[in-house]
């Protein structure tokens, strides 16, 4: 094999941008698409017509074709104008020894290793995977994958996945970043709060962590001002106690959201079989990242709502919350579902000074409850809404708010959400909403999602957030819960 950065003649050609190999990753300059195609339904189509979208310059790499969609195509990595920061290797499995090295020679940065074939597939696939990262060493390489989706990040327009964007749009830019160890968990979690209006920072599919792998991707990501939430699904982990140790550094600042698959001994050899690697104790895991400062989610649903959360939102200064519905229902589940002693999240009705409750009842009609939960019942008005938050905000009892927002009554419609969003942001109280339903709902959970106002589609699913948002307030703010952190 030539030489890392040399021609046959001898002649260096290192070079590259100054970008560590993590900058260029998520922020690359310049990207090379080797196994680029006009075909759609090939990965190196998908992913080549999705790259150029970006702000990145754009380099397909194909041995026998001049120019994909109007962009001049190049032979191999060695034939590239520049040393790029990433290229995604979309080639099958027997090429990729050979790409690699020519990446090495050519000084790239960082390579996405797309294909299948390696370290799942048992003891030949493991001495693949091995080779590759010994060729990627020697060079100064850093590999992600293989048997990897790659990266998405919204805001620059970097994307590697090979999945229809028709059929699985993409979230847009926003502070949620998210790390899975599974393909299919990433991408119809992500489609589903593109659906919804939430918002991504980035996403990294870690495949088969042959070399990049959560910790430091976590330990980068927890330097960037602009990601408010760390969210991971792992089935194992690849430096348990490393990532333990990170956890406890960085979850000051960043709230580090996990679920960790393969709990059950089914589970755990499920997950051996899809990623080649051991899944950890779950008896173990458990206590463990509590004392981390982790917060751990059973399933793929509860880590983004949850993370979607404390990414937006304010942290409460206690546990008592005022719930506001215009439907005496959904009152009632609220409240089952913060004070109930089974399946509720441990929160306390906010009890409401007689001078508010008073304040509330000159606001709304007489048949209305000013106890908590507030029901404003199916003849609320917006202005009433408005009324009704104003005179909770200047309640000293409230720490939080928790609102129903229907807009089926006639005297509500899609303006509500402005009065939400309004409030939401002149207040230091968190405000989680709920609105559940159709299409109606679906476009008022978007437009509050969008604003920055976490919305879901379920009373339970906006309770559990909140129950979440206390949690990390009474970790990192015992004091004001008057006890110590766990």
């Amino acid at each position: 094999m030539v030489g890392p950065h040399r021609d046959p003649g001898g002649v260096p050609k290192g070079g590259g941008s100054p970008l560590t190999a993590l900058d260029a990753l998520f922020n690359p300059a310049s990207v090379a698409v080797v196994g680029a195609s006009r075909d759609p339904t090939k990965p190196g189509g998908l992913i080549l017509r999705y790259l150029l979208d970006s702000t990145a310059r754009v380099y397909p790499v194909h041995p026998s074709v001049s120019e994909i969609h109007g962009v001049r195509c190049f032979p191999s990595v060695r034939a590239l104008p520049e040393p790029v920061d990433l290229a995604v290797i979309a080639t099958p499995v027997d090429a990729t020894l050979r790409v690699l090295q020519e990446c090495v020679w050519r000084g790239v940065r960082v390579a996405i290793l797309v294909a299948g074939g390696f370290g799942e597939t048992g003891e030949e696939g493991r001495r693949r995977e091995e080779e590759v990262v010994r060729i990627a060493r020697m060079g100064g390489m850093r590999l992600l994958g293989p048997n990897t989706l790659g990266v998405l990040v919204p805001r620059s327009g970097v994307d590697t996945l090979f999945i229809v964007r028709e059929k699985a749009p993409r979230p847009g830019p926003g502070p949620i970043a998210f790390i899975s160890q599974s393909g299919a968990i990433a991408v119809t979690r992500m489609t589903a709060a593109a659906w919804e209006g939430i918002g991504f920072h980035s996403f990294v599919g870690l495949g088969n962590r042959a070399d990049i792998q959560e910790n430091e991707l976590l330990a980068y990501l927890a330097t960037q001002p602009a990601v408010g939430s760390a969210a991971l699904y792992l089935e194992s982990f690849a430096d348990g106690a490393g990532f333990l140790d990170l956890a406890r550094e960085v979850s000051g600042r960043l709230p580090v959201c996990l679920v960790k698959a393969g709990r059950s001994p089914g589970g755990a050899r499920a997950a051996s079989l899809h990623t080649g690697s051991l899944a950890g104790s779950d008896r173990v895991v458990g206590g463990v990242l509590r004392q981390a400062g982790v917060y751990r989610a059973y399933d793929d649903e509860e880590l983004i709502d949850v993370a979607w959360a404390l990414a937006c939102a304010p942290l409460p200064r206690g546990d008592r919350v005022a719930v506001v519905v215009s439907a005496g229902g959904h009152g009632v589940m609220l409240a089952d579902f913060l004070e109930a002693k089974e399946h509720a999240v441990g929160l306390r009705l906010a009890n409401l000074s007689e001078a508010t409750q008073e304040r509330l009842r000159r606001e709304i009609l007489p048949f209305a409850s000013v106890a908590n939960p507030i029901d404003l019942t199916a003849s609320a008005t917006i202005p009433m809404y408005e009324r009704v938050l104003s005179i909770i905000e200047e309640e000293p009892g409230v720490d939080a708010v928790l609102c129903s927002v229907q807009v089926e009554p006639p005297g509500l419609d899609e303006r509500l959400v402005d009065v939400l969003t309004a409030y939401a942001r002149s207040t230091t109280k968190p405000v989680v909403a709920a609105s559940v339903g159709g299409e109606a709902s679906l476009q008022v959970r978007r437009a509050l999602n969008r604003a920055g106002v976490p919305a879901y589609p379920s009373l339970w699913r906006a309770a559990r957030a909140l129950g979440a948002l206390v949690e990390r307030a009474r970790r990192l703010h015992p004091e004001r819960f008057g006890a110590r952190a766990p």
